[in-house]
């Protein structure tokens, strides 16, 4: 019994410290969050995690408060490295460490783990509302960016313009969907495809396996446009390295706007969609295709919830007939993102106070 009790308050020590990051981690009372993190920690990743914060410190920091030898710490970080568990950068030529959130982080790190049952603790953890202090404090973890070949080039905002941040990228990952990984065990309602989340990067590196060319990323992106999925990055200016390809059904920050009613779940773009009503021949596919269910068809007509709209586009490049267009709001109504994660972390907690 003691054991278990200790056990216990381990991680429920991790999950108040993931709870004090700016990314937030809800306390439930049925306490799935607890097993949810009994699956991805051990026992001793969970202790030395615990500690963390999200400053980076030196190993020798953490290795005194902790009671480790410094090869010990260091190891045992470098291994929570590698499971996303925790972050990592150099300072002063020295390795430096902090606690990584569990979204975005930890959570999409379970990829290949994730199975029946860690799914379903998963599902019961948004049912019981999980999702309140990772979703709805400002500003947004994700920002919707528009459908590429839905705005014109000469005025797209330069933090929405993915297609040119790839270009400008060396480095390239496709991976399999989180959301939909999570949803086929609890069964998903849509049949995307699961392999087109992407990860890119300015900086050159050796390659690994499941990379990918420029050529086959810019290829992706253009096909999630096609099939009709919302592009999502980081809710930030600088240091965009990663698209996400989301529908509303799955994606845990979409079902955010969708299913469970928080408003902030996601930043929406700076653009709005419009339809030419003596246009529009009621053909319903923009319809099927919003991922937030702001299109309705009125009289035969395509009509448009702006209080919906999250911007994205799609209504626009799936229109036979052109009769869709997406529109840059005024100056005074648009929202710019933080500069980057160190100005979001800031304002996020902030406003969580």
């Amino acid at each position: 019994m003691c054991v278990c009790i200790e056990m216990s308050d381990v991680f429920s020590r991790l999950a108040d410290a993931l709870g004090r990051l700016p990314n937030g981690f809800s306390r439930i009372q049925s306490g799935v969050e607890l097993e949810i993190l009994k699956r991805i920690y051990t026992e001793s990743e969970a202790k030395l995690a615990s500690t963390l914060t999200k400053d980076y410190e030196a190993i020798q920091e953490i290795a005194e408060r902790t009671n480790l030898t410094y090869e010990a710490a260091e190891e045992q970080l470098q291994t929570m490295v590698k499971k996303s568990m925790v972050w990592t950068t150099t300072k002063d030529t020295q390795s430096h460490y902090r606690l990584a959130p569990f979204i975005v982080g930890i959570y999409e790190a379970q990829r290949r783990s994730t199975d029946h049952s860690f799914a379903h603790l998963v599902e019961d953890y948004f049912q019981e509302g999980g999702l309140e202090s990772i979703m709805q404090p400002l500003p947004s973890i994700h920002r919707v960016v528009p459908a590429q070949s839905a705005v014109k080039s000469e005025w797209i905002l330069p933090y929405d313009d993915v297609k040119s941040m790839l270009m400008e990228s060396k480095v390239f990952r496709a991976s399999d969907c989180i959301c939909r990984t999570q949803q086929d065990f609890v069964g998903r309602k849509c049949d995307f495809p699961l392999h087109n989340c992407m990860t890119f990067s300015k900086y050159d590196r050796p390659a690994r396996p499941g990379d990918i060319t420029k050529e086959e990323a810019l290829a992706l992106l253009d096909e999630t446009e096609k099939i009709g999925l919302v592009h999502t990055v980081s809710n930030v200016i600088e240091g965009v390295n990663y698209i996400c390809n989301c529908c509303g059904c799955c994606c845990a920050i979409l079902r955010g706007l969708t299913e469970f009613g928080y408003e902030n779940s996601v930043a929406v773009a700076n653009y709005y969609a419009e339809v030419d009503t003596d246009t529009c021949i009621g053909c319903g596919i923009c319809e099927t295709r919003c991922q937030v269910s702001a299109i309705t068809m009125v009289d035969g007509k395509a009509v448009i919830e702006l209080g919906k709209c999250i911007g994205c586009g799609l209504c626009v490049t799936g229109c036979p007939v052109e009769a869709a267009k997406l529109s840059l709001k005024p100056e005074e109504k648009r929202v710019d993102p933080p500069t980057n994660f160190g100005d979001w972390e800031k304002k996020r907690l902030e406003n969580r106070k």
